[in-house]
């Protein structure tokens, strides 16, 4: 029997109302057809995935009721830096993603991997209109 080991960013929301973006793993005992299926549905990127910003406000903010102000006084941030990643205007930046990491304990990663989706999807969209050659070895 074959095992497969699939990784997932997930975002829980605990009794309290905090978010806490995590790293999932699955390991999936399959036989050899189950296991070429899984693959190609964990290849698969995300249909249109939310800009961090969205999921920063439906699962962190307001589930403690916490106003933009509030939030970016305790983040150590502009009100108008928080509102443009809020309001889709801008991203997560590394600082950023550290700074959400200590205030709701989470991971700088799984902020950053959140914007990296979004932004390849966005980019890949773009795709057919690049002018790109392909490069092999001479």
């Amino acid at each position: 029997m074959k095992t497969l080991r699939l990784i997932a960013l997930v975002l829980l929301v605990n009794t309290a109302g905090g978010c806490i973006p995590a790293v999932l793993t699955l390991l999936l005992a399959r036989d050899t057809a189950w296991s070429v299926l899984l693959r190609q549905e964990v290849t698969m990127k995300m249909h249109n995935p939310p800009h961090p910003g969205e999921v920063l406000r439906q699962l962190c903010l307001e589930p403690l009721n916490l106003t933009v102000t509030d939030a970016a006084r305790s983040l150590g941030v502009s009100r108008k830096a928080l509102s443009s990643i809020l309001n889709g205007r801008a991203g997560i930046s590394p600082e950023m993603a550290v700074r959400l990491s200590i205030a709701f304990d989470t991971s700088a990663e799984s902020w950053l991997n959140l914007q990296v989706q979004y932004d390849l999807w966005h980019a890949e969209k773009n795709r057919q209109a690049l002018h790109v050659a392909k490069l092999t070895a001479a």
